[in-house]
């Protein structure tokens, strides 16, 4: 095989063969090396960092590397069709994907073509899948809710409308049926969804993709997939591109949600391309700059001031850890990007508690401020209470001389803890979470059997439609409990349990 410089002289030599005095205006480069999705060109001078490349066979590749003899280039597809020697082009253009509203209820790859047999997308236009990050100027506080429709998160770790809220736990934690069901929670809420699906296996995104029809939640989300089988590249490119499909909604003054399922196996899939490509590996083999891979994507959610249009982008990443070790490298990062997290824990999944978030390590730095105001009421006290109940558990089983004060907090708790559990794919409305959590927070429950805890809710929602569905009406419309309306839902609620003969037994 020739040395190295010996390929450069008879590329050179080809080159010089091959020239004319006839103008062209397409820059051309030549393959000096393939395989693994890599290749290596000699020449393009004027190539970009980012920049879209056109091989022979008509294959895409994107400039990553720019070395002085030569550019490193990822493969976006088989490098099946490449060999030595083969011509590339500069397209002059950064690698883009096709936004618009054509793109509700498809399913496409990372570079935005359908791959869900519906036939071809109608598009408003193409769109960089990497654009700047706004500035603080175009910025404002995050003071809207986005509900997810799951107690737990909407009371202890809200989230707003422009916020990044990671959600983090081992494998099987319910992670991806968090983010699923805030997709579903937006239906008739005018809000669009984009669920990046990196490196997951087809099988389960075929599954979360029927999920979504049968809760009529395609209609207003993009799916876009760069499944396990797909490769590296395709894989490092996807986030950018969902990112950029949502952020064409924010500028034209929408809210969207963005979902990245999930974040480690980017990061893998980036470490897979900088190997290959010849960079120095740092802390567990991963570039220098894998934190700068995710705070380029991260920052580009925002909450768009009103003169910008004041369209929301809100983004849930998912980062997957090993045996709860949250202090590793890539959890680390994207922690100190966030502006909270949502801890799922195994123990605590494995016990029936579901979603499975652990109270402590969960936090959301902005949402409290955009909760309702009947929400950040019932929450404050809530989260105090269920603090103490999991501190009062720990020690009460070492002794069994309980006095009755913490007899009373630790029934309270365990309510507390029953009242938070919730069925997959079945998100309430905040109207009904604030009903039952004042229920709670009033000691309406306390002679309620844990086990009757969750048909209590179902009965009592139901019977407060019935006699009162103004109720309901009014904390949807105002976010408030009046004193009158507290007064009223306690009276409703003593009515239903007479009526319905909710007794604990002694």
């Amino acid at each position: 095989m020739a040395s190295r410089p010996e390929e450069t002289i008879n590329v050179i030599k080809k080159q010089i063969e091959a020239y004319s005095s006839k103008m062209d205006f397409a820059e051309a480069g030549t393959v000096i090396q393939v395989g693994d999705g890599i290749a290596r060109v000699f020449g393009l001078q004027n190539a970009m960092s980012g920049e879209l490349l056109e091989f022979a066979d008509g294959t895409h590749g994107m400039a990553l590397n720019l070395d002085e003899d030569s550019i490193g280039v990822v493969i976006m597809g088989s490098d099946s069709g490449i060999k030595e020697g083969d011509p590339v082009k500069l397209t002059g253009r950064m690698t883009v994907v096709p936004v618009g509203d054509g793109m509700l209820g498809r399913t496409v790859n990372a570079l935005g073509e359908p791959i869900d047999g519906k036939g071809d997308i109608e598009v408003d236009g193409y769109r960089n899948i990497e654009s700047p990050a706004p500035s603080v100027i175009m910025r404002r506080e995050v003071d809207q809710p986005l509900q997810t429709g799951l107690k737990a998160i909407d009371s202890l770790v809200p989230i707003g409308k422009g916020q990044r809220e990671l959600i983090i736990g081992d494998r099987e934690t319910g992670k991806t049926a968090i983010a699923i069901d805030t997709i579903i929670n937006q239906k008739d809420k005018d809000v669009l969804c984009v669920y990046v699906a990196i490196g997951q296996k087809t099988s389960t995104v075929a599954r979360i993709i029927n999920v979504l029809e049968e809760h009529d939640a395609m209609e207003y989300t993009t799916v876009v997939l760069a499944g396990a089988s797909e490769s590296a590249p395709m894989q490092y490119i996807a986030p950018y591109a969902g990112c950029a499909i949502a952020e064409e909604w924010m500028n034209q003054g929408k809210d969207v949600l963005i979902v990245y399922d999930d974040l480690s196996k980017h990061a893998v899939s980036y470490r897979a391309i900088s190997l290959l490509l010849g960079r120095p590996p740092g802390r567990e083999a991963y570039p220098g700059d894998v934190f700068y891979l995710h705070s380029r994507l991260l920052e580009r959610a925002a909450c768009l001031s009103h003169q910008y249009g004041g369209g929301t982008l809100t983004a849930l990443p998912i980062v997957e850890t090993q045996e709860g070790d949250i202090s590793a490298y890539i959890p680390t990062n994207i922690i100190s990007i966030t502006d909270g997290q949502i801890y799922l824990e195994t123990d605590l999944f494995n016990s029936g508690v579901r979603p499975a978030i652990n109270p402590g390590l969960s936090v959301s730095r902005v949402g409290g401020s955009a909760q309702i105001e009947a929400m950040q009421k019932l929450a404050g006290p809530l989260r105090i209470e269920f603090a103490q109940y999991n501190e009062l558990a720990a020690f009460s089983q070492f002794g069994s001389d309980l006095n009755e004060d913490t007899i009373s907090r630790l029934e309270h708790g365990s309510r507390i803890m029953e009242v938070l559990k919730q069925a997959q794919y079945k998100p309430m409305p905040v109207e009904d979470q604030v009903l039952i959590l004042h229920a709670l927070s009033n000691k309406l429950m306390s002679d309620i059997e844990l086990h009757d805890i969750a048909k209590f809710e179902r009965d009592m929602i139901r019977f407060i439609d019935e006699r009162a569905p103004y109720i309901r009406e009014q904390i949807r419309d105002s976010g408030k409990i009046s004193p009158r309306l507290e007064a009223e839902i306690e009276d409703l609620v003593q009515k239903f349990k007479q009526e319905h003969e909710y007794t604990k037994d002694v």
